[in-house]
């Protein structure tokens, strides 16, 4: 299935808007912000996310970052936005639909971060409804999928919120912070009642 406001330069138009945030793939242009609220947040990132590459926060990492993502939007299998404050355009963070499978299963693993000075203020939440806004309206996908670690309580307190239902718990799922960690398993439907 091809979308054409995912293609080529129509891709760069995509924005996702809610009242206190507003959302839109990644631009070169991004990366020196990016890059300050990364090492800003680091100590608070690192024990949620892979271990970061030496380079991570170059401008060459950033590039091949933005290369990968647009790969993925072209080939349909993950949507990346960044996050922005909506009254002053601060980048606050970032939230992607991953794995898009299509076929029978119409499924996308969910994945977000924020920036420490920007977190517990209900930005995310905004974030999570427009993009699961975009995977069920836009994409047509069925099913979201996401995953925490059991005690990111603060995550898991978002997903719930969200409406995401507990439905398993995968042992050594993801390798984070360096080593591999037992992760609860979320899920939510197209149809399902959404949180507030």
């Amino acid at each position: 299935m091809i979308f054409p406001f995912l293609r080529g330069d129509a891709r760069r138009s995509v924005s996702l808007r809610q009242e206190r945030v507003h959302l839109r793939p990644p631009r070169m242009s991004d990366w020196r912000v990016w890059a300050e609220l990364r090492e800003t947040s680091r100590e608070f990132l690192m024990p949620w996310e892979p271990t970061w590459p030496r380079d991570a926060l170059s401008k060459a990492a950033f590039r091949r970052r933005l290369d990968h993502v647009r790969q993925e939007w072209e080939q349909e299998t993950g949507y990346s936005f960044l996050i922005f404050r909506s009254s002053d355009e601060v980048l606050i963070g970032g939230i992607t639909l991953s794995n898009v499978r299509r076929g029978v299963s119409q499924t996308a693993s969910l994945g977000y971060w924020v920036g420490a000075p920007y977190a517990r203020q209900g930005f995310m939440s905004e974030a999570l409804s427009a993009i699961l806004r975009f995977a069920f309206e836009k994409l047509g996908l069925h099913r979201m999928e996401a995953a925490c670690l059991e005690r990111n309580e603060a995550s898991r307190r978002l997903l719930e919120k969200s409406g995401f239902l507990r439905v398993g718990y995968a042992r050594q799922y993801l390798k984070i912070d360096g080593r591999w960690q037992d992760h609860i398993l979320f899920e939510t439907l197209r149809n399902d009642p959404r949180g507030e």
